[in-house]
């Protein structure tokens, strides 16, 4: 392969013509081996997603073990000044400092011999302190079981074993990526990182990818949800006036500092974690992004001071180092986030202990393997629920974590509005309005029930209001399976959230926010949640966006296009016009308006009909439409359809809908025209329903066919 001129040989063979100095310099007893193996698969693991996480063509540092000429490590070590010289590649505890023909020939068989070559360069082993301590493991333990490792001179991986090393460029050069970029300045790599979002800047540690690795996380992939929570802020920050925000685990306070830095002076952030290292990343971050780092006593919302005629500052930012359930018992914020590693349910009940009227939180749920129906004792465990895996398991996973809210909302007598709520990739992003009083708490409780799946159709239907017992629970279902079916067909799950998971009109507002910040990657997904809210298609909703909007009191409401001068009309007389009903009524309404959304999809794919061809999903949803029902997409499944039918009526609408495979259209020639005339099978039309019955005779004739 051109420029990958390099025998894959064992990384341990040595030369022996200097054995004896191999001894005196105290390499790597088979201690260290036995770690290094262990250690292998793991950090090759980890490297390989830190290398899908940063782009190749990113400009990097070169770091000091990649040359290109034996010089150039020579130069590293200033071999011409007199006296004892250490090793620029090895760490001064494990390689004492030793005279320089000692430090050629170390230099020369230990790193240069054995190094990895790659048009022209050479990716010598190192022994720095480069790969990351576990959080188990002390200084001690990391100096002395710690080996060798390559860094690529590609992407920022790195690699314990030299035949492993020569695998990963090979992937690399299977996959095209040969452009090799550096960024012209000192050759010495950074141990640490700085990653750029949404005109912040994050310093990170290694392996900052991995949670259980690093005190430090920071996930690329979470963009989404970081931009979805930055503009339900906005949205709340129009409301009211500087709004008390805490980032409840900061971790490098990428969530916080872009709140501060985008908002300005109408947020005051508050960004809380509990670890000392991440603590200190976090205020590195901030002198990064030229934010002051202040406590609650000395918040600063103007930071006025300047260094020749610039501003040093931009803005302020209260860092904290407590428990998250102690701060939020403490003090009183308008707007929560919680995005621990895992399951939220440990940080609900101190969220809504404090949280002001009106106020918002939003969560961020990790822990999918038992929300999605994987792990059925975690999910009794933590959210006290029953659930198996359905079609419609993303949903079922949001509105348990949302019956666990209202539940610890309703302890503290507060109610919930949900506003939004997402299941994208590997989290769950639900966003709700705390609205204080025992009577908006029982009404969110009176919304947690139990549902009927039914496992042989998957119909499923919320039971109904009350507590008495029924006589047949299965007389709820709109299927008929429990009459032609022996035994149980149908089985309880919850109890979750029945209510409507969406607020629209909070919907168009983000929607807004994104357009005006600039946010353009969830522009398409809020309008999928916007038309998911109403139940509408994208081509009724483009219609809907015609409406006028009025604002006030910071406040936006939607206004028919009719009424806007009968609106004005009013505004110059100073009075209100009095609606026919009076505010309960017209809340009582909007509550019955939302409960009509339907609460559940189906898939096209899961119910089409074997050997037929099923009509695209647009086209689909025209002919629901045209039924007379709800429909429109969702974004918990791209094939899946929401709409208010009952699944018989989904299947009957698809399978009248539905082509046969195999059609002679045209001069084409199908399967019978090929076999004899006495092979061909009998078929007899019975038309007596809407559905053709097909009886194939004789049988014989259907087996040669």
């Amino acid at each position: 392969m051109e420029g990958f001129a390099e025998e894959e040989e064992d990384d341990d063979c040595v030369s022996t013509c200097d054995l004896g100095f191999v001894n005196e310099m105290e390499l790597l007893s088979k201690e260290d081996v036995n770690v290094e193996a262990d250690l292998e698969d793991a950090t090759t693991e980890e490297n390989n997603s830190k290398r899908r996480d940063q782009p190749i063509d990113v400009q990097r540092e070169k770091h000091i073990s990649i040359v290109q000429h034996f010089k150039e490590l020579v130069d590293l070590t200033n071999i011409t000044e007199a006296g004892p010289k250490c090793c620029p590649l090895c760490r001064q505890e494990k390689i004492r400092r030793s005279s320089s023909d000692k430090l050629l020939r170390h230099l020369k068989y230990l790193h240069w011999e054995i190094s990895v070559e790659y048009e022209g360069y050479r990716m010598c082993i190192c022994n720095l302190k480069c790969l990351p301590a576990k959080p188990n493991m002390n200084e001690d333990q990391f100096t002395a079981k710690t080996g060798g490792h390559y860094h690529c001179i590609l992407c920022p991986a790195m690699i314990l074993r030299r035949a492993v090393m020569i695998r990963h460029m090979k992937q690399h050069m299977n996959k095209g990526e040969k452009q090799i970029q550096f960024i012209t300045g000192s050759p010495v790599r950074s141990s640490e990182e700085i990653l750029r979002e949404a005109d912040t800047n994050v310093q990170v540690i290694p392996n900052y990818t991995t949670p259980m690795k690093t005190d430090s996380f920071f996930n690329p992939k979470m963009k989404t949800n970081r931009q979805l929570i930055f503009c339900a802020l906005a949205v709340l920050a129009q409301e009211r006036s500087t709004l008390e925000c805490l980032d409840a685990f900061g971790s490098t306070g990428i969530m916080g500092l872009q709140w501060a830095k985008n908002l300005g002076s109408s947020v005051k952030v508050t960004i809380n974690d509990i670890n000392e290292k991440s603590v200190e990343m976090i205020r590195e971050n901030c002198q990064l992004n030229r934010m002051k780092v202040t406590t609650c006593k000395d918040y600063d919302y103007n930071c006025d001071e300047t260094v020749d005629g610039v501003e040093k500052y931009l803005g302020s930012v209260e860092v904290t180092r407590l428990d998250a359930n102690v701060l939020m018992h403490l003090r009183a914020f308008d707007f929560i986030h919680l995005d621990p590693f895992g399951t939220t349910v440990n940080f609900l009940d101190a969220a809504f202990r404090n949280v002001r009227n009106l106020g918002i939180v939003s969560l961020t749920s990790t822990d999918v393997s038992s929300l999605y129906g994987k792990a059925l004792h975690v999910a009794k465990r933590h959210y006290g629920v029953n659930i198996v895996r359905t079609e419609y398991f993303r949903e079922l996973a949001v509105r348990v974590v949302v019956s666990a809210v209202a539940r610890a909302a309703a302890r503290c007598n507060k109610g919930i509005d949900v506003l939004l709520s997402v299941a994208v990739d590997h989290f769950i992003l639900v966003v709700v309005r705390v609205l204080r009083g025992p009577t908006e708490a029982d009404d969110s409780a009176n919304k947690i029930r139990t549902l009927i799946h039914c496992q042989w159709c998957e119909e499923r239907i919320f039971q109904k209001e009350g507590h008495m017992v029924g006589d047949n629970p299965y007389q709820q279902l709109p299927c008929n399976c429990h009459e032609g079916m022996p035994g149980k067909s149908a089985i309880e799950l919850g109890p979750m959230w029945s209510g409507t998971i969406f607020n629209t009109d909070f919907l168009r507002r983000m929607r807004c926010e994104s357009v005006k910040h600039r946010i353009e990657d969830i522009q398409p997904l809020l309008k999928t949640l916007i038309c998911e809210s109403e139940c509408t298609t994208h081509k009724q909703l483009s219609v809907a966006l015609s409406q006028y909007n009025k604002e006030e009191t910071g406040v936006v409401i939607r206004v028919p296009a009719l009424d806007v001068a009968g609106a004005q009309t009013e505004v110059q007389h100073g009075k209100k016009r009095h609606n026919e009903m009076d505010r309960k009524g017209a809340k009582r309404q909007r509550s019955e308006a939302r409960l009509e959304q339907p609460c559940f999809y189906y898939s096209i794919h899961r119910h089409s009909i074997r050997g037929m061809n099923t009509p695209k999903l647009n086209k689909f949803m025209d002919y629901l439409t045209q039924a007379g029902y709800l429909v429109s997409r969702t974004h918990f499944d791209p094939l899946g359809v929401r709409t208010n039918a009952t699944l018989a009526k989904f299947k009957s609408i698809l399978e009248k809908h539905s082509s046969t495979t195999h059609t002679d259209t045209g001069g084409a020639t199908s399967m019978c025209d090929l076999l004899p005339a006495e092979e061909v099978p009998l078929v007899v039309h019975n038309d007596l329903s809407d559905s053709t019955d097909f009886t194939e005779i004789p049988l014989s004739h259907v087996q040669t066919f």
